[in-house]
């Protein structure tokens, strides 16, 4: 695998940073101590410019190359947030924050980045501009959303944009990508059935709310079986039941359900969210409850790579590795960099992890053997978009 030797040389380097951010995770864009880091170290580098707090706590430093000839600037996105789960590694570099986990490896995506940006910035063997970018609040927060409202691709004239995450489904070191949807709109919900508590010995008297959620949550399945294409892909799964009582003999007066709706098409969505409406609705006032719908959580759109774009990582990814398996398959899981996706050309790939715990588990770790194959990947991403002059 060719492997950068100046990056090989600096494993160890990046290694460290990677569990420093291990150990001192933040979350969503309470991200202060990373991002100031990734700042310092950006000056440190050498790159030309550092601005920060794009997005509330985002930053973004940039590399000139050589040449400045094409007059082209290309985006490499990281992302820097942890998640709130309570860390179960045992590794001696473990979360030493309470119930704060790097449990997605968005550590070991800055540390690969930054990375990147040393071997740019030293080397500079391109024509043009590179972007680095690291974003917080991937975790439910819209950070790049933010980021591209506070003006990040016009303001650096940013013409196409590119991230990577890891995959503990694909073997260490290979990467998957594939053109169009990849990773799937992300909507949560919340419904709140209301009826009249009472006495569970007398259930008479009172409107059952409990009865009529049950039936809800079963009704909320017809609608990917009997109201959606069976030829798109699309989930809504009930993820929490809650009532205001936990005892034996009552029956409480609200139910609170709770839930995810993932899909790949924005009709398919659309069409969706309207059927669980009238779903609870009319499932409540059949048992002479009430619905109250709401979307409390910050929803994703579909993230799809563009197609040229696509070709182009797949390219740098194939240099790198020797193979890079073009047909992915859709994951249902959530990515805000589709918000930079919709605003410039771009795509993403997936780095394999080797075998590890899944995503968002507690005992999940990023795999440190795959960081000089991820920088390698940027650095060369970066130089074939905007080869060198003569090369």
């Amino acid at each position: 695998m060719p492997i950068r030797n100046r990056l090989a040389e600096m494993h160890p380097q990046i290694t460290a940073w990677r569990r420093d951010f291990h150990m001192h995770p933040e979350l969503l864009y309470d991200t202060a101590r990373t991002a100031g880091i990734v700042a310092d170290k950006l000056r440190a580098f050498g790159c030309d410019e550092v601005v920060t707090g794009i997005g509330q706590t985002g930053v973004v430093g940039l590399i000139h190359g050589r040449t400045t000839a094409s007059g082209r600037t290309i985006g490499l996105r990281a992302d820097m947030d942890a998640l709130p789960i309570i860390e179960a590694t045992g590794a001696e570099y473990a979360s030493t924050v309470h119930g704060k986990m790097h449990a997605c490896g968005h550590d070991g995506h800055t540390a690969m980045l930054l990375g990147a940006a040393q071997y740019l910035a030293e080397t500079r063997q391109f024509d043009g501009t590179v972007a680095v970018i690291f974003q917080p609040a991937e975790e439910g927060g819209a950070g790049a959303l933010a980021m591209v409202e506070d003006g990040m691709i016009d303001r650096f004239g940013i013409s196409e944009i590119y991230g990577m995450h890891n995959s503990p489904l694909l073997p260490e070191g290979e990467f998957a990508i594939r053109s169009g949807p990849f990773y799937a709109a992300v909507d949560t919900f919340e419904i709140i059935v209301t009826g009249k508590g009472g006495h569970a010995a007398r259930p008479n008297n009172v409107v059952d709310t409990t009865l009529a959620a049950s039936a809800l949550v079963m009704n909320l399945q017809s609608i990917v079986s009997r109201n959606t294409d069976p030829q798109q892909a699309a989930v809504v799964s009930v993820t929490s039941f809650r009532t205001e009582s936990e005892a034996f003999n009552v029956i409480p007066e609200t139910v609170t359900l709770r839930g995810t709706v993932r899909s790949f098409d924005e009709k398919v969505r659309g069409d969706i969210l309207a059927r669980i409406g009238s779903v609870a609705t009319l499932t409540a006032q059949t048992y002479g409850a009430t619905a109250a719908l709401d979307w409390p959580e910050v929803s994703y759109p579909v993230m799809a790579n563009h197609e040229k774009e696509t070709g182009f990582a797949a390219m740098a990814a194939q240099a790198v590795a020797g193979a890079c398996d073009t047909q992915a398959p859709r994951t249902t899981g959530g990515e805000d960099f589709a918000y930079m996706l919709q605003a410039c050309p771009g795509a993403y790939i997936q780095i394999g992890n080797g075998p590890s715990k899944g995503l968002h588990h507690p005992e999940y770790d990023f795999n440190d053997e795959i960081i000089p194959i991820g920088a390698s990947y940027w650095v060369t991403l970066a130089e074939q978009r905007l080869p060198a002059q003569g090369a």
